[in-house]
């Protein structure tokens, strides 16, 4: 982004020298340089040891660095991971949408809802469930853009109230019956390998990536969570572009409420806090990774893959049922803290 002087104002203090003009700036020493290396790279430092510790654990070893494990762990997260895309797109500009774990739940129940109860064909009923999410992230953005209403009370209000109307939908029931079969039978089958769903999240990585890093539009939403006030006087429209990002992270958890539906084949009576909270801890892991003190796609997978490592590890180790939630909660705080840290020391609003 350049500014463009309009005006020359002669700054000079008379010894034909310029005042204004900057000083040199230090080349980066070998020591910065190797400190900007372990920040970018500490996350996946430590997934990697975490990978080998549990690889030898005696508890472990015999599961856990299997081609079988690995398939199911990846695609069991490839949900957390896609709603984690969905999480950072409102945090980048520094809002919180807690309703997207809600969002998912809604479109994977409606998604099912209208092939079971209604009969609609497959590609209408996707199409539609994503579409409400969109609805839905859109409405969020209204009400935080438009009338300067706190996005974590909104999008909190509206977690509750999709809860409860996924509660009226179903009867408190699980929707089983009715699926189209094509459904299921994608989230369930792999391709070189590695199952389908997984080439989902990496192509919307990749997509979310070249979004952020390499638009005009992405560097703006940058320029917004660092600072509003001066993004808005150099012409970005915040209003407008913190509410499509609110939209693009509910069409996003709708995506991820389908992808659910394929992989379980079936929809519960779930308001998605299960989803959204291991979401929301590897985008703040994710923001402590190749690019520190930034909201970013590939931190955020490098995050999600951390995190569910680590709890498969601990539940093959016979770790008790609280091992779970505990560590998610755990790598939630620490990794708000160290977001937070990285953040402010780079001048960046981290939520």
């Amino acid at each position: 982004m350049t500014l463009t002087n309009t005006e020359h104002l002669d700054t000079s203090d008379g010894n034909g020298s310029d005042a204004s003009a900057p000083s040199p700036v230090a080349a980066p020493t070998p020591s910065s340089r190797l400190k900007g290396f372990a920040e970018r790279n500490a996350l996946l430092a430590l997934l990697l040891a975490v990978i080998t510790f549990f690889a030898v654990y005696p508890e472990s070893s015999a599961t856990f660095f299997t081609s079988q494990n690995a398939s199911v762990l990846l695609g069991n997260q490839s949900v957390v991971a896609l709603l984690a895309l969905a999480v950072i797109l409102p945090l980048v500009t520094g809002y919180f949408d807690f309703s997207l774990g809600a969002i998912a739940a809604t479109s994977s129940v409606l998604t099912a809802g209208l092939m079971s109860f209604h009969d609609l064909p497959l590609g209408l009923a996707v199409a539609v469930g994503v579409g409400v999410g969109a609805v839905i992230g859109g409405i969020n953005g209204l009400l935080v853009t438009r009338f300067g209403l706190n996005s974590f009370v909104t999008t909190l209000g509206m977690a509750t109230l999709l809860g409860g109307l996924i509660q009226w939908y179903t009867g408190g029931q699980t929707i089983l019956a009715g699926i189209d079969p094509a459904l299921p039978r994608f989230g369930g089958s792999t391709w070189l390998g590695l199952p389908r769903v997984v080439f989902v999240v990496l192509i919307t990585t990749v997509a979310l990536w070249y979004l952020l890093a390499q638009t005009p539009f992405g560097r703006s939403l940058y320029a917004i969570g660092s600072n509003p006030r001066s993004a808005r006087l150099v012409g970005i429209r915040v209003e407008r572009s913190v509410w499509t990002t609110f939209v693009l992270a509910g069409a996003l958890a709708g995506v991820t409420g389908v992808l659910q539906l394929a992989r379980a084949g079936s929809a519960t009576a779930d308001n998605g806090t299960s989803l959204l909270f291991p979401a929301l801890a590897a985008a703040f892991l994710g923001a402590t990774a190749v690019v520190p003190g930034f909201f970013n796609a590939v931190g955020t997978i490098i995050g999600v893959l951390f995190v569910s490592v680590a709890v498969s590890g601990l539940t093959l180790s016979g770790a008790s049922a609280w091992a779970s939630p505990v560590f998610n909660g755990a790598a939630l705080l620490v990794a708000v803290g160290l977001s937070h840290y990285l953040g402010r020391h780079r001048g960046v609003r981290t939520g």
